[in-house]
């Protein structure tokens, strides 16, 4: 019998999100020395960030005290450099045998690829999403030549990036296209992500969270996690109107930091919709934030969907509710919402009607509304194993790690 030679391993992943979060105390859990890292300066809904009782995974982070400038690209771009600095830093201060690194922003990527090549660092890039696509719809959308430029150069370094990468670890099959076309596809493997099953669990309607919030009662849209550029926030409020102009009492509730904030207040305020603006919340009381919604909404714009499976829609599957996507049919999510019985629309205005029935009339069914939410968590806990993925990244890992190979036991 033979065991893995245990590695000194890096996980950082820039967004500090729960599943990759429970990745490193997997690795950790089977003998490895693993540090966690993330940025502090980057607003998102964060996961389990901090090392528990039993746990052996360690923690730290980068852009302490900070917070990135989102829409104002220069200032973002220089903090992004300085981060990659912070960054390398610490990859040198602790030496590991291996990195994986997940949802870095090109220029803190660029500054670390340097690191790994001057350090001769086996590094594993794990793609949750294609910077150059984004980036080139957002200067799309703006008709702006100096951010059309600016989209192809962080295309190039993108692709920079990855043919240096020892290994990649893509999302979903649309990713490869794109490793074919920068000659990277011989070195990829997709691997799903997932969510933890185990500590994002159906919760009662009428919970603690909810009365704190006063809405532990009637008809409540509730969604939770990052409004970026990938999203229409617009869109919320218009489903919310839609439902509420067809004589059902509605509540929208967002649980998001940043510029969409603004953007839900006016729109609510224009168009008569209840609203609870709320910043993100403590990991911990996640599942009593998504079990505090009588339907949770997904959000995506057709533009990103090819390289960008929204990991909110993994945790809502866990949370047991029922789910109304916003998102093209095309996107892996939407597979996944469909086979648990929730239901999928265009992210379009043309499609709210259709969705507005769809919510109304799981609202006025209340054993409709239990069996969907049955279903939902039923499929997470089918699709979700942790323990399948934990050891796929721990092979590839001991692949490309400077230790590779086992000792007899």
């Amino acid at each position: 019998m033979t065991t893995p030679v245990p590695l000194k391993i890096f996980v950082y992943d820039n967004s500090g999100h729960p599943f990759q979060a429970q990745l490193s105390r997997l690795l950790a859990k089977r003998g490895h020395h693993v540090l966690h890292g993330h940025c502090e300066a980057y607003q998102s809904g964060k996961g389990a960030l901090a090392a528990s009782p039993g746990d052996t995974v360690r923690f730290t982070s980068i852009g302490a005290g900070s917070s990135i400038a989102k829409y104002s690209f220069v200032r973002r771009f220089l903090q992004e450099l300085r981060l990659g600095g912070e960054l390398a830093r610490l990859f040198r201060r602790h030496r590991p045998d291996v990195v994986l690194i997940a949802n870095t922003p090109i220029p803190t990527l660029f500054v670390a690829v340097l690191w790994f090549a001057v350090s001769s660092t086996p590094w594993v890039l794990w793609h949750q999403d294609v910077y150059a696509s984004a980036a080139g719809s957002f200067a799309a959308q703006r008709g702006s030549s100096v951010l059309r430029l600016a989209a192809r150069m962080i295309g190039a370094v993108e692709a920079w990036c990855a043919r240096r990468a020892t290994h990649v670890v893509v999302i979903a099959d649309a990713f490869r296209a794109v490793h074919e076309e920068w000659g990277t596809l011989d070195k990829t493997t997709v691997i799903t992500n997932w969510a933890p099953v185990d500590e994002i669990v159906p919760k009662e309607r009428n919970n603690t969270w909810a009365a704190e919030h006063g809405i532990d009662s009637g008809l409540t849209l509730l969604y939770s996690g990052t409004l970026g550029l990938k999203h229409n926030p617009t869109l919320l409020v218009s489903l919310a109107a839609r439902i509420q102009e067809r004589g059902s009492a509605v509540r929208l509730v967002a649980v998001n930091e940043g510029p969409a904030v603004n953007v839900l207040r006016a729109e609510a305020s224009a168009r008569g919709v209840p609203i609870v603006l709320l910043p993100f919340q403590p990991y911990q009381r996640l599942p009593e934030v998504l079990a505090s919604g009588d339907v949770l909404v997904v959000l995506l714009e057709p533009d990103a969907s090819a390289f960008s499976v929204p990991s909110k829609a993994l945790s809502y599957l866990c949370a047991g509710r029922p789910i109304v996507g916003l998102l093209p049919q095309s996107n892996a999510a939407a597979d996944l919402l469909e086979r648990a019985g929730s239901a999928v629309f265009a992210p379009v205005e043309a499609s709210i009607d259709a969705a507005a029935s769809w919510v109304i009339s799981v609202w006025a069914d209340p054993d409709r509304l239990e069996a969907l939410g049955a279903a939902a968590r039923a499929l997470a806990e089918t699709e979700f194993s942790p323990d399948q993925t934990v050891a796929r990244f721990e092979a590839l890992l001991l692949s490309v790690a400077v230790k590779p190979g086992s000792v007899a036991a």
